[in-house]
């Protein structure tokens, strides 16, 4: 089994680019990921890749230093370097992009990665109720 489960932030805005033979769509970024228990903030980067539609919104809609959480798998890849020195590297092909923040890049009145926008969320304001009802009568309760 290969699964990664990540959350970190964008250390650079992610670049797009297009397959030569087919013109599919793949942005490339980098995320920070704090060490657990760490006493000098330390973090992990890695190098995530995300194909398709998805790697356009994500190209399109994140930016440095935006908070993401990332499914995927690890992929190792290697080269040779124009000076004949083998080189190999580490990725995170996603298949899952959360945001998890909202970031400067989108507008109050712009739908955001979820397709949502502010005013499908005013049924959930603050009111202090957190959402729940008291229950009259246990004969209410479904199980």
């Amino acid at each position: 089994m290969n699964s990664v489960i990540l959350i970190g932030r964008l250390t650079r805005d992610p670049e797009l680019r297009f397959t030569a033979g087919t013109g599919k769509a793949v942005a490339t970024f980098t995320i920070a990921v704090n060490r657990p228990f760490s006493q000098n903030n330390e973090a992990d980067f890695f190098r995530v890749v995300v194909w398709g539609k998805q790697g356009e919104n994500c190209a399109n809609y994140l930016s440095k230093g935006r908070l993401v959480g990332i499914q995927g798998r690890l992929q190792n890849n290697n080269y040779e370097t124009s000076t004949g020195e083998k080189r190999y590297t580490t990725e995170i092909v996603a298949n899952i992009v959360e945001f998890l923040d909202r970031g400067n890049r989108i507008d109050r009145n712009e739908s955001f990665s979820a397709g949502f926008n502010d005013t499908e969320f005013s049924d959930f304001t603050d009111d202090g109720s957190d959402g729940f009802q008291a229950i009259e009568d246990d004969d209410d309760i479904p199980f």
